[in-house]
């Protein structure tokens, strides 16, 4: 008979962080699983559909080599190496090389364009990049601005070093450095919805903190015959350390797959292709995979978690995915400076549609007023997480102002607003600068727009405030149809009225502008930002 399996409550109270004196990632997710025994570690499908299979033993060779190739041309510890590179093998070989050498690692986003690139480059004074043939151009056009970086290892193409023969050179023989948990590992910059981004310095033992984080969504996750893929970008916190490294930690396969854009078809038809059990998959990726006509006639896919997260789903998208991969999705919620804090766990406790779940074991999240006081159940205020904690960041790479602004006391501020009700579930209101202050009411967008897209002819949907000399503010929606369905006055008054019936009036939104496509970030959320500054822009200039 099965054990019965604990409560939340239970699972909250007995745990207790068990973070050792010594911590490398590299070994953790790699050397300790490399038995001789050829366990898979890394599947990897190109576009054409070729599949390679590397086993944790191979994985520890070529990280042993990469290690000694990168320390041969004069890396040393604490250096910082940037990874532009796609989901591939030769990725996760480079961060695991370079945690395990004790240098400090900076993923890049594929799409970045030069700009983008140059400002990470350049602000983490990054030494050494490891690229290819497709990016090359892009570092070419700046690389006269960026002094620091002294040699450049390219996986295909000629003019720089080149990865495959050097690495030949090198010995398979390595001994890591022994880093303590808190040692520098990894730096990510933010997506950057406002201002610059800014760059987190993480430890290594952000890959423990991040575990509890994983468990949860993921169902208890490691279960035997597990595989896990998502088609967020390895670059980002959620490809890297909600799927790539947890995963290895644990011992169970990565799918990589490099799509250049994500495709709801070619997504049901790679999870049945490969037997994939577990996925995170993005919000705008499960809206998106909804309008595949009756997949699970077409599609032999076998599930057995998703976890979601960046955006709220809300009812209507919750019950589409129960239906459609037989289990309810869970979201969770977190940022690249505090990641997987607060998470649902359907089989643990009740998914409350709309709540972004329950704090994480290990991790004490609160909603907090600005100048630190946690806050009665209901009321809305600050989401945040005390210090000390393991997944948090260390700082703000080279930006001491900017990590004391981040912090109220020992409370991180996500900058997102919120409430927690009286049994634990936290409830997403907004961006704090994503609040619309209209007449005397403040307004977030999230219970807006996950009315309107409940709609049968909206796709998608962001919301925001659009000037007003009258109100301060009106609600704006920005619309995208679905593409058989033709935009008009009809439909906008319409949509409205459905927010009406649905919401308070003053919610409902006052202007509606149907759109061809919405700004996002790299990472899949609406930028809005840039739709609140068009706003601004068109109404000063009198449009």
């Amino acid at each position: 008979m099965l054990e019965r399996r604990p409560s939340f409550r239970e699972t909250f109270e007995r745990f207790v962080w068990q973070i050792p004196e010594r911590f490398n990632i590299g070994v953790a997710a790699c050397d300790r699983h490399a038995d001789g025994s050829g366990k898979p570690a890394l599947i990897y499908e190109d576009q054409g559909h070729s599949v390679a299979t590397m086993s944790f033993d191979a994985l520890k060779l070529g990280t042993n080599r990469l290690a000694n190739m990168l320390r041969g041309h004069g890396v040393r510890p604490g250096e910082r190496v940037g990874i532009l590179l796609p989901q591939r093998p030769e990725t996760a070989m480079a961060h695991l090389a370079i945690y395990k050498m004790g240098a400090i690692a900076l993923p890049l986003f594929t799409q970045f364009g030069p700009d983008a690139l140059e400002h990470r480059l350049q602000h983490s004074g990054a030494c050494t990049l490891i690229t290819d043939g497709e990016n090359i151009a892009k570092i070419e056009a700046i690389r006269a601005s960026l002094p620091e970086l002294r040699r450049i290892f390219l996986i295909d193409g000629a003019g720089h070093l080149d990865f495959w023969s050097e690495l030949n050179k090198a010995s398979d023989r390595f001994t890591p450095l022994d880093t303590t948990p808190d040692d520098p590992a990894l730096i990510i910059y933010t997506s950057g919805t406002t201002g610059k981004p800014k760059g987190a310095l993480h430890a290594h033992r952000v890959l423990l903190g991040h575990l509890p984080g994983v468990q949860l969504p993921q169902e208890f996750f490691p279960q035997a015959g597990d595989l896990f893929w998502t088609p967020a970008d390895w670059a980002w916190a959620g490809g890297l350390l909600d799927v790539l490294l947890p995963s290895l930690y644990f011992g169970v396969p990565v799918l990589a797959s490099r799509a250049r854009k994500f495709d709801p078809e070619a997504a049901f038809d790679l999870m049945a292709r490969h037997s994939i059990r577990n996925a995170f998959l993005p919000p705008t990726a499960l809206k998106l995979m909804r309008q595949v006509r009756n997949p699970g006639e077409r599609y032999a896919y076998a599930m057995r978690s998703i976890g979601t997260g960046g955006e709220t789903l809300g009812a209507d998208m919750l019950a589409w995915s129960k239906e459609t991969f037989g289990f309810e999705v869970n979201e969770f919620y977190g940022q690249t400076e505090a990641n997987l804090i607060v998470s649902n766990c359907a089989s643990l406790f009740p998914v409350r549609p709309g709540s972004m779940g329950r704090a994480v074991p290990g991790h004490r999240v609160a909603v907090i007023s600005p100048e630190g006081a946690v806050l009665p159940a209901g009321e809305q205020g600050l989401i945040a997480v005390a210090r000390p904690d393991p997944v948090m960041m260390l700082e703000y790479w080279r930006q001491p102002e900017a990590t004391t602004a981040k912090f109220v006391g020992d409370w991180l501020v996500t900058g997102d607003t919120g409430a927690c009700d009286e049994d634990g579930y936290f409830w997403f209101q907004g961006r704090d600068d994503d609040i619309i202050s209209s007449g005397s009411y403040r307004i977030g967008p999230g219970d807006i727009e996950d009315c309107i897209i409940r709609h049968p002819a909206v796709l998608m949907v962001a919301v925001v405030g659009s000037p007003d000399p009258l109100r301060t503010e009106v609600v704006k929606a920005f619309v995208l149809p679905k593409p058989e369905i033709t935009a008009s006055a009809a439909l906008a008054a319409e949509i409205q009225d459905f927010v009406k019936s649905r919401l308070a009036a003053y919610q409902y939104p006052r202007e509606i502008e149907f759109v061809t496509e919405l700004p996002m970030t790299p990472t899949g959320k609406i930028r809005r930002k840039d739709l609140r500054d068009q706003e601004i822009a068109r109404k000063r200039g009198g449009e």
